[in-house]
């Protein structure tokens, strides 16, 4: 059986709560080595370093995300340091820019009840002090981008980076900036959703990512997977939507390999390496 990396996921959110002893046996049964769990704000932090200590498989990850980062408190920066160094293991994430959810998302959407949403200048300045600690104690950070490619390109360049690398998760940037992004350290994770017709010019990204710089994840329960690539259907969220299950991991693996055009066997390999590499 292959041995599966899960690089981006989100165990400790409310979907996901109920089933928590079926996922983690579905987890097993699977393959499932290690997975990402990310924290997109401070009240999330806890709640992860709890989780990690009862499920070995998780690798917790601290961050305040573009969306949570105009309520963030006094002291989240002098916090996420003392649990970067307190935790040697711990990563850095959900960090990042997101353009849509200052111009783009409806005023409500209830994703953003009771959040200030910070401008672009200032998601700017908290993903540039979280890089720099990134850089600082050498912990991968997950990176979340949208419509703001140009932005992140130029803070990455002008910012400390860990010497491990970062994260694009989920990554549907420009084909042309690939290069531009690995040069400077750059993994990119695949993950399900990119499977939808509607994703096909960012699907084709992954045909053209260097080896050695792929890696695998589901964003469960954040990121539906695309229709008929649900293989670990749980009871549907209350509006009727599906959630991901995080054992879909082995999807993405199967469909990432079927892209490449290489054995599900080698690229379980690589995506272990590259795991290991990043996230040490």
């Amino acid at each position: 059986m292959p041995r599966l990396y899960d690089a981006h996921q989100h165990f400790h959110f409310d979907p996901l709560t109920p089933h928590r002893a079926r996922i983690a046996a579905d987890l097993a049964h699977v393959g499932l080595q290690r997975a990402v769990v990310n924290g997109t704000n401070e009240e999330e932090w806890p709640i992860i370093e709890a989780l990690a200590a009862d499920y070995r498989w998780i690798l917790p990850s601290y961050g305040v995300h573009p969306w949570d980062c105009g309520n963030r408190s006094a002291n989240w920066l002098a916090t996420l340091r003392s649990r970067l160094a307190n935790e040697p293991h711990a990563a850095i994430g959900e960090i990042g820019l997101d353009r849509w959810v200052i111009d783009g998302i409806k005023p409500d959407d209830p994703r953003i009840a009771g959040l200030h949403i910070a401008s672009l200048h200032e998601q700017g300045e908290v993903f540039t002090e979280q890089l720099e600690l990134a850089a600082e104690f050498n912990r991968a950070a997950s990176i979340h981008c949208v419509q703001a490619w140009g932005k992140l390109l130029e803070i990455l360049k002008a910012t400390s980076r860990p010497a491990c690398g970062f994260l694009l998760h989920g990554y549907s940037g420009p084909a042309e900036m690939i290069k531009n992004f690995t040069d400077l350290g750059a993994y990119y994770s695949f993950n399900l959703q990119l499977l939808e017709a509607r994703h096909a010019e960012r699907l084709n990204n992954f045909h053209h990512i260097p080896a050695h710089r792929l890696l695998v994840e589901t964003d469960a329960p954040a990121k539906p997977p695309a229709p008929g690539s649900n293989r670990f259907p749980l009871p549907a969220a209350p509006d009727g939507s599906a959630i991901n299950h995080p054992a879909n991991i082995a999807v993405a693996y199967a469909a990432l390999a079927e892209i490449r055009g290489v054995p599900l066997e080698t690229l379980a390999v690589q995506i272990e390496q590259n795991f290991r590499h990043l996230f040490r």
